[in-house]
């Protein structure tokens, strides 16, 4: 059950993104998959009522005890009710409140991407699992606020939040790491369990502090704050669902869910109440001079969460209660606010209280649930927000200090008061007054059901305010209880608890807010305040810092010059490959078994040491030395020969022959004579400083081969040859290894690759010639017969198919395969020219890259589904009539797919590569550029 409920909206997502329907098709879905969630979860409530924790627990890296673990306890339960529960009415409200030039596909997928990620952080058995639906809200998100693209503001509040929570999200790693190490076990029942173990650590206060960021950040706690009101750029039925349900419940849900670990300490005391006071005041504070409904109620937002947090920092089991109803009534009463906000900016055109009043006249029933909703968030009786703020001043009262307690019950008198006065100025300058001005809109009603899911959460703010221990008791029982376990309080929810403290704080809260409104509107021109953001100003001058300093790093390090960045490049390389090895290189000797290099070895070596120095002497004589580093590879390919290393050795040969013609295609574009750099002492000084260079790269590389090549003999390669024909069934050790035992790294590397393909296109697209541009027939007179390339092609693919299937168990494989195929085509392109090629074959090297792609992965993904680790490789003999017995392994699927990417990347490059426009050649006469001649 818990795995459906989460499937169904990562599923949603997929099915509106496929189809791409209209508005009304895309909201159906997403609106079934809510509803349908909702209902699956809301049919174990008589198992979650009676203490049950359904759980389901699927293998993932149990090599490191890290499982794919998904619990429903009372806490996951209740916040999995409040994500489906809004988002349903959030999907009901955006299918009537996007425009038709919206599109409504990308918006209704993003929607249930963000869903899913936030039903798979509640529901997650595993803190690393709950880290990574974490990082999967912060990214849904990004896409959600920065939905309109189009809109510049949208557009940085999607990076602000992203680069903020994104932070944020790389200390809660740490914290989920080291929480786990500390522990023993990343499984959420077992870190729960675990509370005097990690406050005990001499690692607690790291861990509280990397997982406190992470969760400030999510929750748009001070100091980082300032990003919630820039999100407002989203639409409002994204503010809605962000601001209620969701991405700032994110960090609130943390500290619940890890609270038993994380509280009781005087440092966490300190810590989470001063954020959540501090938080608390500034946000209420702020709201009062906003001039922007939405802007008004991010920053109520912020103070509400202030609220939350300063309750759940006062470690006391009544406030961790008195914060889980908050977190339902504020879902409510928020979500309400931000959708009528959405409607008068729907029929106004204008969100600006400065332009708006009077519009009772003109909306009369969305003001009146507008209104009420205010009336909840301000904590009027008979609203849901009374009930949360009395439980609040109680625990504020019920401090024993003496000066927290002043400070606490301070906090939360000033705050219900400035609470009263921000929800005044949304209700008198938006629904009273004079007005609307400056509105070119025909105001009218919206339709009955962009208001419903208003007037449901509004229906429900009067439930729980009058009769709050029937609608919400059981559920927040049952949350509280999964929480606080066996120090779960005895507590009271009712309407009514007498003449007492709180309720003469909330008498003389409203009093003090009315007084505190229609005072600044005596006093100030509340519509001329314009309060600056600080916090956001502060972001973009670090952001501009930070660019300011790349710029200066990458003029230093590069400035266009090859020769420059080779030569950090290949120090770098140097450093990195000798730091590590140097313990073992400095105790190297001569081993036992070392062999005695035979004549042939001798001359294969001072061959490729004369091709290596003819390259070097002959280098400006850019075609010869070209053909000299030819033999370079030819010697290197011939020593693999020697060696017994047939897999290398076509490899070798196949990959010189691309790489030599990918070098002569370039040389296309380049000066047949390397220019001369101007003399002066630098270039002799540079002379030897390359030389010390290179014999030290030399030196440190012979080294390296020298330590692998005199080490002992009983490594992991003996391994590998025992366990690839009984486990693999493959007798080529060399194609086990890629396809098998490291087939991970093989994804990787082919990954690499087909995008080292698709850049390459990327770069050279618009530098293609055009059709009528082309030479007609071959690009050249060449004394080849032009049959001769038809002929090739089907001999080639004929090998190049011999080599795959053989390569399991013979040289060959799919690499080989690939390569064997590209150099007849590319012999195909050279002498029938690149328009006749691609109009008969019509290869589409980009498609085949990405069909190369998902076919590997669907190769590793498969034995998952039957319960194997990723990549595991099956294996079956049938026998086939007149054959006989036939041995194929299912590694076969995933070296198809290193073949196709292998083929379809090498030929993108070399097709872009030599059908480009040339470029304008520079006078004869012209010195060469510093890039020419280098540092």
């Amino acid at each position: 059950m818990p795995g459906l409920i989460l499937l169904l909206p990562f599923a949603a997502a997929l099915v509106i993104a496929l189809l791409g329907g209209s508005r009304r098709q895309s909201a159906w879905i997403a609106g079934l998959a809510s509803v349908l969630g909702l209902g699956l979860l809301a049919s174990l409530t008589p198992a979650i009522m009676s203490g049950a924790i359904p759980t389901v627990d699927y293998p993932w890296l149990p090599q490191i005890g890290i499982g794919f673990v998904l619990r429903i306890d009372g806490l996951a339960w209740m916040f999995g009710l409040m994500v489906l529960a809004i988002g349903a009415l959030v999907v009901l409200y955006a299918a009537y409140y996007l425009s038709p030039k919206d599109s409504a596909t990308r918006f209704f997928a993003y929607l249930m991407l963000f869903m899913g990620a936030m039903l798979g952080l509640v529901l997650s058995g595993d803190i690393l699992l709950m880290v990574v639906f974490w990082e999967l809200t912060s990214i849904a998100s990004f896409l959600l606020i920065g939905f309109w693209t189009q809109r510049r503001d949208a557009r940085q509040g999607a990076r602000m939040a992203l680069t903020v929570t994104g932070l944020g999200g790389m200390a809660l790693l740490g914290g989920a790491i080291l929480l786990g190490q500390v522990v023993g076990s990343y499984r959420l029942e077992d870190v729960l369990a675990a509370g005097d173990i990690v406050r005990a650590s001499p690692w607690y206060p790291t861990i509280l502090i990397l997982v406190l960021l992470g969760a400030f950040t999510k929750s748009a706690q001070f100091p980082f704050h300032f990003w919630l009101p820039q999100a407002m750029a989203a639409p409002t039925p994204v503010s809605a669902y962000l601001h209620s349900a969701t991405m700032v419940k994110a960090g609130i849900f943390v500290l619940v869910r890890l609270y038993p670990v994380l509280s009781g300490t005087e440092m966490y005391t300190i810590i989470v109440s001063t954020i959540g006071a501090t938080t608390l005041l500034l946000g209420a504070w702020v709201a009062i001079f906003q001039h922007d409904l939405k802007g008004l109620l991010a920053y109520s937002t912020i103070s509400h969460l202030g609220l939350i947090t300063l309750l759940l920092g006062l470690s006391k089991p009544l406030a961790v209660v008195a914060a889980l109803f908050h977190i339902l009534n504020h879902a409510t009463f928020k979500a309400s606010l931000f959708m009528a906000a959405g409607i008068i900016d729907h029929e106004t055109g204008t969100r600006d209280m400065r332009r708006l009043g009077n519009l009772r006249r003109y909306l009369p029933y969305t003001s009146a649930l507008a209104i009420a909703a205010s009336l909840a968030m301000a904590g009027v009786p008979l609203l849901n927000g009374f009930l949360s703020k009395e439980m609040f001043y109680a625990e504020a009262l019920d401090i024993a200090e003496d000066g927290p307690r002043v400070f606490t019950v301070v906090a939360a008198f000033l705050a219900g008061a400035f609470a009263v006065a921000y929800s005044l100025r949304f209700v008198h300058d938006t629904f009273f007054g004079e007005g609307p001005r400056d509105v070119t809109r025909e105001i009218h009603e919206p339709p009955r059901f962009m208001k419903l899911p208003v007037a449901i959460l509004v229906v429900l703010c009067l439930m729980v305010g009058i009769a709050p221990a029937p609608t919400v008791g059981p559920m927040l029982a049952s949350a509280a209880s999964s929480v606080l376990g066996k120090d779960m309080p005895e507590y009271s929810l009712a309407l009514w608890h007498g003449i007492n403290t709180p309720l003469l704080m909330s008498l003389g809260g409203m009093l003090c807010g009315i007084t505190l409104y229609f005072g600044l509107r005596r006093l100030f021109d509340l519509h001329a305040i314009v309060r600056r953001s600080y916090g956001r100003h502060l972001f973009y001058v670090n952001v501009d810092a930070l660019y300011n300093i790349a710029r200066r790093f990458t003029r230093r390090i590069a400035n266009g010059s090859l020769q420059r960045s080779l030569l950090l490049m290949l120090l770098a390389a140097m450093a990195l490959a000798t730091l590590p090895a140097l313990p073992g290189l400095l105790g190297t000797g001569p081993g036992p078994d070392l062999q005695p290099m035979p004549l042939l070895g001798w001359a294969l070596w001072a061959m490729l040491v004369a091709a290596t120095l003819g390259t070097v002497v002959m280098h400006r004589q850019r075609l010869v030395s070209v053909i000299v580093l030819g033999a370079v590879g030819t010697a290197v390919s011939l020593s693999f020969v020697f060696l017994s290393a047939p897999d290398l050795a076509l490899t070798q040969l196949l990959v010189e022959m691309a790489t030599i013609a990918l070098i002569l295609l370039a040389l296309n574009y380049l000066p047949q004579v390397s220019p001369t750099p101007q003399a002066g002492s630098w270039r002799g000084l540079r002379r030897w400083r390359d030389a010390l260079i290179a014999i030290t790269g030399g030196g440190i590389t012979a080294a390296l081969a020298w330590a692998m090549m005199t080490r002992p003999s009983n490594t992991i390669a003996g391994e590998l040859l025992a366990r690839s024909l009984p486990e693999a069934w493959g007798s080529n050790v060399v194609n086990v290894i890629l396809v098998d035992f490291r087939g991970t790294d093989t994804l990787g590397e082919i990954a690499v690759f087909g995008m080292a393909g698709l850049f390459v296109h990327a770069l050279l697209r618009r530098a293609r010639l055009a059709p009528e541009e082309r030479i007609p027939g071959p690009p050249l007179e060449l004394p080849i017969p032009a049959t001769l390339g038809h002929v090739l092609f089907p001999l080639a693919l004929a090998v190049s198919l011999y080599m795959f299937l053989r390569g399991h168990n013979q040289p060959g494989g799919g690499f080989i395969a690939g390569l064997v195929l590209t150099i007849p085509l590319l012999l195909q392109y050279v002498i029938l020219g690149s328009r006749y090629v691609e109009s008969r074959l019509g290869f589409n090297y980009v498609r085949l890259i990405g069909i190369g792609l998902l076919i590997a992965l669907i190769g590793g993904i498969a034995p998952i589904l039957l319960g194997y680790p990723f990549l595991t490789s099956g294996h079956a003999e049938p026998v086939l009539p007149l054959i006989g017995s036939v041995p194929l392994a299912s590694a076969m699927v995933f070296d198809t797919g290193v073949y196709l990417v292998v083929f379809g990347a090498a030929m993108l490059i070399l097709s872009m590569m030599g059908d480009i426009r040339p470029p304008r050649r520079r006078p004869a006469t012209s010195q060469p550029t510093p890039e020419e001649v280098g540092p």
